[in-house]
């Protein structure tokens, strides 16, 4: 595969921990499979949200919500940049 090609076909996660992206998305891949992830993840942090919500944190140190909300802010950065593809796959449709 040409480095254009695969420049274009595969977006990047956006980098939290890291000064450079990592991770990317096939932005190729079927917009039902690209939909299922977000899907997923967005499933899951609602869940996550839920049943932190519903917990009781008393005897929790302060750096446990600080990765509480971390967790909770990568998912859902994550199923904003599936989205992102999603959105601009749908644009170059019309």
């Amino acid at each position: 595969m040409k480095t254009e090609q695969s420049l274009s076909r595969f977006s990047p996660l956006t980098p939290i921990a890291t000064t450079q992206p990592i991770l990317f998305i096939d932005s190729t891949a079927p917009l039902t499979e690209l939909h299922a992830c977000a899907s997923e993840r967005l499933h899951a942090t609602l869940d996550y949200l839920t049943l932190m919500a519903c917990a009781t944190l008393r005897d929790s140190a302060a750096s446990d919500f600080n990765t509480l909300t971390n967790v909770a802010r990568i998912l859902v950065q994550d199923v904003t940049d599936v989205f992102g593809v999603i959105e601009q796959r749908g644009l170059e449709d019309q």
